[in-house]
């Protein structure tokens, strides 16, 4: 009965047109308050370093102070490029495909075993998100979100093949129109120690859709079944809700 709702709801829907509850901005949410706030104390360590100056020698903030300012707005420069957040549509018919949920470059794609949801083999797919990428997450297929799961757990550089199972990681099953399960684990790396889930669970969801954030150096990994066709090879770029990783069977 689940999976008959679930066929209905998104087959209602006109070729070409899905539900997106997008989120329209150009800068991450999340990136919000640390933007103003580390852009409040850049602004006051300039100020303080005025005075100082000053009240050393006048010619001094001549020669300091370009430098210290160079260095705040580099700083705050490099946290907008991490929260920025491009509005992006995948052009096209989406009936099973898996598109990237990150941006990023493939690190990752075998056959693995995973036991702890599924307890056999699935294809699995890994995208390595550097400091310098986009770190918003999509859903990577249509479906319904069947639960999420938060696992706490361990820092390790994230392009391990530990990381998957070891550290921090949060857990996103969806069940595709055809009723296939593919999950999605954000993992948090060595730098990144927060992950943030949009997706609730018995919620439909959808490519283009936000799935989530994880900040600094990280990685998400997808698992599919093993008749899934992958359409990516190792060490590819990906471009979130944009790169087809994998078709469906």
């Amino acid at each position: 009965m689940y999976l008959c709702t679930l066929k209905v709801n998104i087959s209602e829907l006109p070729m070409g047109e899905r539900i997106k509850k997008l989120k329209k901005i150009r800068i991450h949410r999340e990136g919000t308050s640390e933007l103003l706030y580390g852009g409040l104390i850049i602004l006051a360590v300039n100020l303080l370093m005025w005075y100082i100056l000053g009240a050393i020698h006048p010619l001094a903030r001549h020669f300091v102070m370009p430098i210290t300012c160079g260095i705040g707005v580099f700083v705050w420069l490099s946290m907008l490029n991490f929260y920025r957040c491009p509005i992006r549509y995948f052009n096209g018919d989406t009936d099973k495909l898996v598109v990237a949920p990150a941006d990023g470059k493939i690190v990752v794609l075998e056959e693995a075993e995973e036991n702890e949801y599924f307890h056999d083999k699935r294809l699995m797919i890994s995208i390595f998100m550097s400091p310098l990428n986009v770190h918003a997450n999509w859903f990577p297929v249509d479906g319904k979100v069947k639960f999420v799961h938060h696992q706490n757990g361990n820092y390790h550089k994230a392009w391990l093949p530990k990381a998957s199972e070891e550290n921090e990681h949060a857990d996103v099953m969806i069940t595709t129109p055809d009723g296939e399960d593919v999950l999605v684990r954000q993992i948090a790396g060595a730098m990144a120690r927060r992950i943030v889930t949009y997706a609730k669970e018995g919620e439909e969801c959808y490519i283009d859709e936000h799935m989530g954030f994880i900040k600094l150096g990280s990685r998400v990994d997808v698992y599919l079944p093993l008749t899934a066709k992958a359409c990516v090879t190792m060490g590819q770029p990906t471009t979130g809700d944009q790169t087809v990783i994998a078709k469906l069977a």
